[in-house]
């Protein structure tokens, strides 16, 4: 088969690297054409050598370029995956930094909340551009896959304003079955089944079957808690299944900042995260995790190049979607995933216009999704204060109101635990002027914030966070890799 696959923010070398990978094990897939373009030649040009070795190693007649220029990168695609972040690490500090200003310790900060929302209002604009081109150059029945987060809000932008056939694609779902597999005992996660249905990095496991057998949340409970590792890094996660009667996908630090009781008193903080990684509720965890790893990359790239001169194995296929879904589409070999889609009655108790992750099927015909899926209260009323958010959120990006994306952060569940409303007033317009540069749709709301600014009585505080820890040097980063490997 040959045809076209454009990766947008491609300089996201280790994620591209992975996608590049995974096509390739698809055997009708060695004779195409994978076009990358980023705004960083530099990064281009990284992930350019090393997709390049790649198909030098294996023999394949696979075509890599790239270009800075999108519109031309896009010329023809039949597919379109993007993985942007919109401002870099430069801006994504300040969505940590500014909120902790006002007492909102995130973790994450790429979803809702603070950081979530106003990383959405820098996207949106930019995933709209995409689509114009989108539905001007690229070849007719063109797909989008956005990996982008905020991924609801981005696919909600994409399907609703930008008017391209997307589908949102994320591994939170995958991450949470081997768990369970794990705790369960079960040789391989194949031997689960499950079905796992809400908003993206608020999905549910509401049917657990290993093996045919059904699993109960008492069951589930016990595992967990007689796991000597996930007990202690997934404690607020347990409290939750405990108190919801099912587990989420998401990882403890994400889960704990889209809910309002976790992470509001900075004393409590401690009692419900683990510091052995990042991922379970680091203040500002994946912001330190994201800058080691740029820094690690840019200073091991001869390593990285290297180990790409190896003959690809299809038994290490990863198990994100993208690769999945082309295989199904192109081939016919039914594909079972979870994917971000428009609700319209997928789910029967949440918004018909929401984006939700939920399962389905891939084939020839499409992305067929299951209808029918009834979430437990608890988990659709969860899910609808994060979907009331993230609906005001993008008709702000949209439409550059910036009162109408104060109150999308008013309602956020974390921020209106923590911040009184001339807190969030203050604090957005803070975060909309540092960011001016990423957000052109508020340019004329920019003076007026300045001057705001300007005359503010609030006061703030000069914070860390309940839990930081300091970006890791190359050498400290260098010894511990080291050691790791000693003790293995």
């Amino acid at each position: 088969m040959s045809f076209k696959i454009a990766i947008i923010g491609a300089g996201s070398v280790g994620f591209t690297k992975k996608l590049f990978t995974d096509l390739l094990c698809v055997p009708e897939f060695r004779d195409i054409e994978v076009a990358l373009t980023d705004i960083s030649q530099h990064n281009l040009d990284m992930i350019k050598a090393i997709l390049e070795k790649i198909v030098e190693a294996n023999g394949f007649p696979v075509k890599v370029t790239a270009d800075t220029n999108r519109r031309r990168a896009l010329e023809g695609a039949k597919y379109i995956i993007s993985c942007v972040r919109v401002g870099g690490l430069e801006a994504y500090a300040d969505d940590i930094r500014i909120p902790l200003k006002y007492g909102i310790d995130q973790c994450v900060g790429d979803t809702i909340c603070a950081g979530g929302i106003l990383y959405g209002q820098r996207n949106i604009p930019v995933i709209l551009d995409f689509c114009k081109d989108i539905r001007e150059v690229a070849a007719p029945g063109v797909k989008f896959l956005n990996y982008a987060n905020p991924m609801a809000m981005n696919t909600w932008a994409a399907i609703e304003y930008g008017k391209v056939d997307t589908v949102g694609l994320c591994h939170g779902v995958q991450h949470g079955a081997e768990q369970i597999a794990e705790i369960l005992g079960a040789k391989s996660v194949s031997e689960l089944d499950y079905i796992c249905s809400g908003i993206n990095h608020q999905t549910w496991f509401i049917d657990l079957r290993l093996n045919g057998r059904r699993i109960e949340k008492d069951e589930l409970i016990a595992a967990f808690e007689a796991h000597p590792v996930f007990s202690q890094q997934e404690k607020l996660r347990i409290d939750v299944l405990k108190r919801f009667g099912v587990y989420s996908t998401e990882s403890n630090g994400h889960l704990s900042e889209y809910l309002p009781w976790y992470r509001k008193r900075p004393e409590e903080i401690a009692r419900w995260i683990d510091m052995s990684d990042w991922i379970h509720g680091e203040t500002g965890g994946y912001l330190r995790h994201s800058t080691e790893t740029r820094n690690w990359f840019e200073t091991e790239f001869p390593q990285f190049l290297a180990s790409a001169a190896k003959a690809i194995d299809p038994a290490k296929r990863s198990n994100e979607h993208a690769s999945h879904i082309l295989e199904a589409l192109e081939t016919g070999r039914v594909y079972r995933g979870h994917f971000n889609v428009k609700n319209n009655g997928v789910i029967s108790n949440l918004p018909a216009d929401a984006i939700i992750e939920s399962p389905g099927f891939v084939d020839r015909f499409g992305i067929n999704m299951v209808s029918g899926i009834t979430l437990p209260e608890a988990c659709a009323a969860t899910c609808m204060a994060s979907i009331n958010v993230q609906r005001m959120s993008v008709h702000a990006a949209v439409s550059g109101d910036i009162d109408l994306l104060k109150l999308a952060v008013l309602h956020d569940p974390l921020v209106g635990a923590v911040a009184t409303p001339e807190e969030v007033w203050q604090m957005v317009d803070e975060m909309v002027v540092a960011q001016a540069r990423w957000l052109p749709q508020y340019a004329d709301a920019v003076p007026a914030a300045k001057e705001r600014l300007a005359k503010s009585s609030v006061k703030t505080r000069d914070w860390a966070g309940a839990a930081r820890r300091n970006v890791r040097s190359i050498e400290e980063l260098r010894a511990e890799k080291s050691a790791l490997k000693k003790a293995v």
